[in-house]
């Protein structure tokens, strides 16, 4: 077949007349799902139709590994549009890549004018790549590659390079129709969140828990977030700054309720107990207990901390087992194994570390000793929680939560 006669300059003149912008999603574990993979799927669907409800209403189609993102009947299409698709889409759990396409016709000429559309003042060496999945199309692979490629390098003048190119163009033909498109954006990767059931964050205002509840959202829970005030002794800025972080975090999930305890005087009591040493270790039970309380109201079926081992003296093994032995249910502790450069890591990419390092006054200063205990006995402790009568303490402030309803991309004053 001879080369088609479009030049640099009906390509770069705008979208293809017979081209449609769209997103192509492509998939990761979820593909390996087996009998459970159909509802993992509809999960992730839904999911992305509650992300981007406010950008536009949309078709969310399942096609082999791959979902195509369409906008609605009787919405216009347009490259704005879809960029900002791309973006808030980017953020579903579930995803491993978001792709800007072209959905094309079944027809060569359709697929080389959408290719020189998306390689227009780009740079570098590039590759195309297709899939013919429909094998009435009449050229197949190699040759469609071939065409596409020769035109590129006419109209722009590209080299080629099919070994780690600098850019990928890929070419899937369906029974349909055609998607053209380019390098795409790296997803969040994991399960679609939903899918593992639902779970209690114990939020604080640092860098280790907003992390946590990213990594556990990302292996499909739903995640409900508890924070503990130092009120009334202490100023509002813990609670601002657990706002804002479950705000950030809110672009993962959606939906999500944020739980603010006042703890200030339950830590007096603590603090009259005699607990000395044990005061932190104790403090946490009654937060465990209190989350448990609170996760149970909302269905949770587990509880969630930041706890990393050995990076604080009270994040010892035997201090956590203390800490399991105040409830039943299971606690999930994500970055037990990181350390604080991998921890911050995380936060930096997910966007919460500018706000976790914001200053405040956390309510665990109001019980820091001079020197933490890092052996923590259960007996001694469960002595100190009969002395407090820490199951009905527990009760009243479970009782006490404030509920907030953090929105991702909301104007605070």
């Amino acid at each position: 077949m001879t080369m088609l006669d479009t030049t640099a300059e009906q390509a770069t003149g705008g979208m293809p007349t017979d081209a449609e912008p769209c997103v192509l999603i492509k998939l990761g574990e979820v593909v390996l799902k087996g009998k459970n993979r159909e509802q993992f799927e509809r999960r992730l669907q839904n999911n992305v139709r509650q992300a981007v409800r406010d950008i536009a209403p949309v078709e969310v189609r399942r096609r082999h590994g791959v979902m195509v993102v369409r906008m609605g009947a009787g919405e216009k299409a347009d490259v704005a549009t879809v960029d900002a698709l791309v973006r808030r889409i980017t953020d579903v759990m579930g995803i491993v890549w978001v792709h800007r396409a072209w959905r094309v016709g079944k027809d060569p000429q359709s697929v080389v004018r959408a290719a020189l559309d998306l390689m227009a003042g780009r740079t570098g060496a590039f590759a195309v790549r297709s899939r013919r999945r429909d094998k009435r199309f009449p050229l197949t692979s190699t040759e469609l590659d071939r065409l596409v490629g020769s035109e590129i390098v006419e109209a722009y003048g590209l080299p080629v390079r099919l070994k780690n190119p600098e850019h990928t163009l890929s070419v899937e033909v369906d029974r349909d129709e055609v998607f053209v498109y380019t390098d795409g954006t790296q997803g969040q990767g994991g399960l679609p969140v939903g899918m593992s059931g639902r779970a209690l964050v114990l939020m604080s205002g640092g860098i280790d828990s907003p992390v946590a509840a990213h990594r556990m959202m990302r292996r499909g829970l739903r995640v409900d977030y508890l924070h503990f005030s130092g009120m009334p002794f202490t100023g509002p800025e813990s609670i601002y700054k657990a706002y804002a972080l479950v705000r950030e975090l809110d672009r993962f999930q959606g939906g999500s309720r944020l739980f603010v305890v006042p703890f200030g005087k339950a830590q007096q009591q603590i603090k009259s107990s005699g607990a000395d040493r044990l005061a932190v270790i104790a403090q946490r039970r009654l937060m465990l207990r209190t989350g448990q309380l609170v996760a149970r109201r909302l269905g949770g079926a587990a509880l969630i901390t930041g706890d990393s081992l050995g990076q604080v003296s009270s994040q010892t093994l035997a201090n956590m087992t203390a800490l399991d032995d105040a409830v039943e249910l299971p606690i999930l502790r994500p970055l037990v194994g990181m350390d604080k450069i991998e921890i911050m890591d995380q936060a930096r990419r997910i966007r919460t570390l500018g706000i976790s390092e914001l200053p405040d006054e956390d309510c665990c200063t109001l019980l820091a000793p001079r020197r933490a205990e890092t052996r923590a006995r259960i007996d001694d402790l469960r002595q100190i929680d009969r002395r407090l009568d820490a199951d009905e303490l527990a009760e009243r402030l479970a009782d006490s939560v404030q509920e907030h309803r953090p929105v991702y991309g909301e104007v605070t004053a």
